[in-house]
Formats: C-alpha cells, sequence, structure tokens
C-alpha cells in the first residue's frame, strides 16, 4: 500500500516510511491509495467473531499487503488483550465502554499497536538507532502512548502536556514511569503542545540530530487501529439484534477516533450515520453548519481530552470526502454533512447530563462519554439505535465525576498504583526555539 500526503507535494511512502516518519514532508497527514472493501461474507459472521478475530481481518485489509501476516496476528492478539463491550443505557442508547486496556482509556489500542509495529519496522532496518516518539497529549493519549510504549527496546517517548490542564491521575499515568518515557510540561495548551511537535517534525537540524516519529493520532499507525473499535460495536449489537438503523457517536477532539470510524465504513461498515459530539471547542460543528473550517485557540473545558481548537484529523475528513480534492469545497461538505452530523455542549450541560444520566439510568458517565450520550439523546430519530463511545473510565476524572453527582468513584487498582509514583517531568516554554535546544542535548 502507498501513502499520499493530504497536502499534495511529498513524496509518495510506502507503510514503514509513513509509520516511521509520521508526518509527511509538507507537514501533511498520510492517506493509504485506497481503502479496501470488507467482504459481504465477514458482515454476515462478524457476530460469531471475537473481539480479535474481527480486528485482525479489519487489519489484515488496512496492513496485510506490507506486514508479514504471522506477526501483524500477533500484533493484532497482543494490543487486543481486552473486550471492549456494549452496554445497554436506554433502551435506544447503548455505551460503546472503550476504556477496558491498561490506561483504562481508548487510546490503549492504537498506542500499543503503534508501539508493536514501530518495533517491527526497526528489527526489519535493523541499524541500531533509537526512534524518538514526540507526541502531544491533552490528556489520555499521553498515558496510552507511554504506557504503550513503556520498555520497548529502540524508542524513547517525549509526551508534551499542557501545564494545569489535564486531571491529576491522567498526570500520574505518564509523569511517574521512568525508563524510556520522559515527561514534558509545557507551558500552554493543548494546541502549543501540538505546534511544537508539528515543528520539530519539520526542522532540519533536528531531524539530523535525532530520529523522530508521532504518536498522536496523525500517525496512520495510531488512528487506523481505531476502526477496531466500530466493527466491535456492530458484531455485538448484531449478537442483540440491534444493529439496523445503526448511529455511532463519537466524542470528537483531534478527530482521530472519529475519523477511524469513517474509514471503517468506507470499508463497509454498516452504520447508518455518525455523530461528532463537541464540547465547547465547536470548530467542527462550526464547519457542519457554515462549510467554513475556522480554528481558534482551545478553550478548557470539563472534557479536557477533548481541548482542540485545530484538529488535526479535519485535513483527513476533507481529503477523503472530497476525493483526493476532486470536488469542490461545496459538494466536499454536501458529502461529510450527508453522514456526519455535529452536537456541541457546555460545561453546564456536561455536568447536567451526567446528573440526569445517573439519576434516571444509574450509569456513570464522564464529561467526554457524556456529551456522546447527549448528542444522541437529542438526535436519534424514530427508529434509530445509538451507540456512544464512552472513552474513558469515569475513575480518570474523579475529582469532577465526584463533585458533579455526588459520588465517590472507586478507583481501579491499575489507576490507583500509577497514583503512588514520583512525579518527573520537565519544565518547558511553548518557544520552539527552547524545545529544539533541550532535544539537540539529548
Amino acid at each position: 500500500m502507498q501513502y499520499y500526503s493530504t497536502n499534495g507535494s511529498a513524496p509518495i511512502a510506502d507503510l514503514h516510511k509513513a509509520v516511521v516518519k509520521g508526518l509527511a514532508e509538507d507537514r501533511g497527514l498520510y492517506m493509504p491509495e485506497r481503502i479496501n472493501k470488507l467482504p459481504k461474507a465477514f458482515f454476515e459472521n462478524i457476530d460469531k467473531m471475537s473481539f480479535q478475530e474481527l480486528a485482525y481481518t479489519v487489519a489484515n485489509a488496512f496492513f496485510g499487503e506490507d506486514v508479514d501476516s504471522d506477526a501483524l496476528h500477533d500484533i493484532v492478539y497482543d494490543t487486543l488483550a481486552f473486550d471492549c463491550p456494549v452496554v445497554k443505557v436506554t433502551d435506544n442508547i447503548y455505551s460503546l465502554e472503550l476504556f477496558h486496556g491498561p490506561t483504562l482509556a481508548f487510546k490503549d489500542v492504537g498506542a500499543r499497536f503503534m508501539a508493536r509495529l514501530l518495533q517491527y519496522f526497526i528489527r526489519q532496518e535493523n541499524k541500531g538507532e533509537e526512534v524518538n516518539v514526540l507526541v502531544a497529549t491533552s490528556g489520555d493519549t499521553g498515558s496510552a502512548v507511554a504506557n504503550g510504549f513503556l520498555g520497548v527496546d529502540g524508542i524513547h517517548v517525549y509526551v508534551l502536556y499542557p501545564k494545569g490542564k489535564v486531571s491529576p491521575i491522567q498526570e500520574c499515568q505518564f509523569t511517574t514511569l521512568g525508563k524510556n518515557i520522559t515527561a514534558i510540561e509545557v507551558d500552554g495548551v493543548f494546541d502549543d503542545c501540538q505546534a511544537l511537535v508539528k515543528s520539530a517534525f519539520m526542522d532540519v537540524e533536528l531531524n539530523h540530530h535525532m530520529k523522530l516519529t508521532s504518536a498522536n493520532s496523525i500517525n496512520v499507525a495510531r488512528f487506523l487501529p481505531q476502526a477496531f473499535y466500530y466493527f466491535n460495536a456492530y458484531a455485538r449489537m448484531k449478537q442483540q439484534g440491534k444493529n439496523e438503523q445503526l448511529v455511532m457517536c463519537v466524542p470528537s477532539g483531534n478527530f482521530g477516533n472519529i475519523c477511524a470510524a469513517l474509514f471503517g465504513h468506507q470499508m463497509g461498515l454498516p452504520v447508518k450515520r455518525f455523530i461528532a459530539a463537541n464540547n465547547a471547542n465547536d470548530i467542527f460543528y462550526k464547519y457542519l453548519l457554515s462549510g467554513k473550517y475556522e480554528p481558534k485557540p482551545s478553550v478548557q473545558t470539563l472534557a479536557n481530552a477533548m481541548d482542540v481548537g485545530d484538529p488535526s484529523n479535519f485535513a483527513r475528513i476533507l481529503n477523503l470526502y472530497s476525493q483526493n480534492g476532486a470536488l469542490t469545497p461545496e459538494k466536499t461538505h454536501e458529502a461529510i454533512t450527508s453522514l456526519i452530523s455535529g452536537a456541541t455542549y457546555s460545561d453546564d450541560q456536561i455536568r447536567k447530563t451526567m446528573q440526569q444520566c445517573y439519576r434516571e439510568t444509574g450509569y456513570t458517565l464522564d464529561p467526554h462519554g457524556a456529551c456522546g450520550y447527549q448528542a444522541l439523546a437529542d438526535g436519534l430519530q424514530e427508529g434509530e439505535i445509538g451507540v456512544f463511545c464512552e472513552t474513558a473510565h469515569p475513575a480518570k476524572f474523579k475529582e469532577k465525576v465526584d463533585e458533579i453527582l455526588n459520588i465517590d468513584v472507586t478507583i481501579p487498582d491499575r489507576l490507583a498504583a500509577f497514583m503512588k509514583g514520583e512525579k518527573q517531568s520537565v519544565p518547558m516554554t511553548k518557544n520552539f526555539a527552547d524545545f529544539k535546544q533541550y532535544l539537540l542535548k539529548q
């Protein structure tokens, strides 16, 4: 499979280069030259398949041309050593619980998959050169990537996060690990962290000094495996006879998760439509209404992992539905809005949703899942069944959830273990010159 850049002026890359480089030379995101359709028989039998079995079929359609089949099988089965159940919340709304991985967040799958795939390619090169992974996080990405790559030979990870803008438990999950994980505490917002990472990839001197790649969803090996979730959701709903008129709702920040869902749809996943649920950072929502994409600085909200003012993967969505620029902006907007609708919620609305859902159903939402749940409650049409992504365990946001719901959320043992470690972080300004000088000394 060949990969091209969304900006259209970088050389074509193979999967190896797309994964190891992360970002194309023209600052664009890599896109596969085609999306393989899955056979009808796969969907006819999907409800009889395990999460691992169906994920391997999907992974093979994505990566099978470029990765040895036995190695790909091992990567998938190692990555998915847990399940992601669908849980009934109301008669027509179900929660796809994506928080059963090592860090109790949906990004565990993409991070672990990428770690294993990157290691596969490093071993093929056999040059003994360390790969340095730069990752910007607004919350869960950092912990998922740090734990996915922890102790992996030949790889060092630098996690850039905005000072004071992630939850205490999230911060513990990537600042207490040590070994091959370094936490960089940036005096700014998530968009500043992301800008530092992208600038590093484009800096000639830095790239001569060290081998750099990204583990954000800008990397094809990070975001594509998240498509597994949506095939699994369809399979589990089909088991219950609830797979007709299915609507998937995705709480959205940098848009890697919903982008993976849309790739799944292109592969034949029979979902009727999608809803992108935003917090107050409503750039995509406004694009859906107006056809104009106008990024702006992010604002801090209760759903901090969605605090993104210029979502990177919008470029992939635009490219996907413009047919790589073949359609006009108006026709592209029409294609996108025919399949995807949006919703946006303030902090007050998120609080009310969490309280109402808990009071009426007993289900505990985290602030991100609350956006997804409410978007379905507001937007489902007659006869439709909605599944929203509950992207992280409520205990990861314990202070907020406890206060809003007046409960004491139990902290799972896996999370409690992180909180016992000692914080290790490097303070950093949002000035790229400072970040560059730091990396040049490593």
